[in-house]
């Protein structure tokens, strides 16, 4: 059934968010649907795939663009949903009022506590095409994994080249010495939904990333109070 939850910004405290399977994928991916039909083709058939494999979908809890074709076709056929949002976009993202066709939903108070339910909860990253915010999605969980704080798959899909951009900068990042080459690998592309799944099932962690103690560590002072 469907569900709508209001959650406190600490993740510690959140008291009702689904299940996480042993199999969750975070999709990162527009509210618009885009030019090409290829876009919204892609995120139906990765919603199917998903569905398929018997996975779960963790996403930005939109029901337009590519958010809603991916949910409503993983819930079609067979599969889970959990939609994070922040209430200050329902009114953008959301059409048609409470739907079960779209899976479960949680509304946050802010972008940070939504993007810290889908890593919580992810297994896996898929970046269809979009705009802005899932290029900040992604590149915040890449960044998290070079940091050490995940070691989790991460896959762009590469639709119609849609991203041919963005992996000619990070390719130019690696040679140029932005990017440690073993980095590089951090970030795989695919080029079919289809794709996008083999290469997290196969995915190795690359050996370049930093290894860092993240838990239990005190804030210093850079200057005298």
């Amino acid at each position: 059934m469907y569900a709508v939850d209001m959650y406190s910004p600490d993740i510690r405290a959140f008291p009702h968010a689904m299940t996480p399977s042993p199999r969750t994928v975070c999709v990162f991916c527009g509210s618009r649907p885009g030019m090409d039909p290829r876009f919204l083709e892609a995120a139906r058939e990765l919603g199917r795939l998903i569905s398929e494999r018997k996975y779960d979908v963790v996403y930005g809890g939109g029901t337009i663009g590519a958010m809603g074709a991916l949910a409503q076709s993983t819930i079609e056929h067979g599969g889970r949903v959990h939609g994070i949002i922040p209430q200050a976009i329902m009114d953008t993202e959301v059409e048609g009022g409470i739907s079960d066709k779209y899976g479960q939903r949680t509304v946050v108070n802010d972008m940070h506590t939504r993007k810290q339910i889908m890593e919580h909860e992810a297994d896996a990253f898929i970046a269809l095409p979009g705009g802005y915010g899932t290029l900040e999605e992604l590149f915040e969980i890449i960044t998290w994994s070079q940091l050490g704080i995940h070691g989790k798959p991460i896959v762009i899909l590469n639709i119609a080249g849609y991203y041919d951009g963005i992996m000619a900068w990070l390719k130019k990042s690696v040679k140029e010495g932005f990017v440690v080459e073993d980095n590089g690998e951090i970030l795989v592309e695919a080029k079919s939904p289809e794709e996008a799944l083999e290469k997290i099932e196969s995915y190795q962690l690359p050996k370049g990333r930093y290894s860092l103690n993240w838990n239990g560590l005190s804030p210093t002072k850079d200057f005298d109070q």
